[in-house]
């Protein structure tokens, strides 16, 4: 029997309060999803919620969360804990909060590496400095030596994002990675998850509020709204016809037009346009 690479009938809740209330959610292998909505409608608590680390913010999960037909709210912790960072990886909005100050990168990438594996950090230390070139962060001891003071924003973010993708996963979930960027840094940003699928087939759910990157990166669209995803299919379908009277509301927002120089930056006529 073939199974979808995530499929989510949860109901998050906060207390008695359901913010999620009988939300569903499909990611197929090597698919880039979007999840689009506004501030406070529940995105970041879906992407705890799928990691099972909802609990660290009080908050409830119950129903199905299958990775591969595996239900991961039966699976007791210890197991779980092998599934985060392997099979299924989270990268947090704030870069800089996300990394320890006191530890240098070298020996954060250790730490991520050797909590799967049992293969000496020594004998990786050659596919990290391919790994950090792929991801247009310096592949030298230098820079693995530097601090996460001693580093940018987003060479933080592109840092979190390799860490993630150190062992692999067959899932990336990236929640609002690139709300505090400026747009180039977000554009290399973009370009980093675009080569991680590209690349090793990675599947990966982008989380934010931010339409414009959304449509830049993603092959499909879910619309959240009011903890309901209300309107979910391709991209292109999507910008083309877009069904609920919150999406439209959504679409509204995108530029008509975008400078040409912009080689990744892509308005609504110009993403209808493509699809023809």
């Amino acid at each position: 029997m073939s199974y979808p690479l995530l499929e989510a009938r949860i109901t998050v809740r906060y207390g008695k309060q359901a913010v999620l209330p009988d939300l569903v959610l499909r990611v197929e292998d090597g698919e880039m999803v979007g999840l689009a909505g506004m501030s406070g409608s529940g995105k970041s608590s879906l992407a705890l919620a799928l990691m099972r680390l909802l609990h660290l913010r009080g908050g409830a999960v119950s129903g199905e969360l299958r990775l591969r037909g595996r239900n991961l709210l039966t699976i007791p912790e210890r197991e779980m804990r092998r599934v985060r960072g392997c099979e299924m990886a989270l990268v947090l909005q704030s870069a800089q909060a996300a990394l320890n100050p006191a530890l240098t990168l070298d020996r954060q990438f250790q730490l991520v590496w050797e909590a799967h594996s049992r293969v000496r950090w020594r004998e990786k230390r050659a596919d990290v400095m391919r790994l950090l070139e792929s991801f247009r962060l310096p592949p030298t001891p230098d820079f693995l030596r530097r601090l996460p003071d001693e580093i940018s924003v987003g060479q933080a973010q592109r840092v979190l994002i390799a860490m993630a993708m150190l062992h692999k996963p067959a899932l990336l979930v990236a929640d609002e990675i690139t709300s505090a960027l400026d747009p180039l840094t977000e554009r290399e940003v973009l370009e980093v998850l675009r080569n991680a699928n590209r690349e090793w087939g990675t599947a990966i759910l982008f989380v934010s509020h931010n339409l414009h990157a959304l449509v830049s990166l993603c092959h499909s669209l879910a619309v959240l709204h009011e903890g309901r995803i209300v309107e979910r299919g391709s991209v292109a379908g999507i910008l083309r016809a877009p069904r609920h009277g919150y999406t439209r509301q959504l679409l509204s927002t995108l530029p008509a037009v975008e400078p040409p120089s912009l080689a990744t930056s892509v308005s609504r006529g110009a993403y209808l346009a493509q699809d023809q």
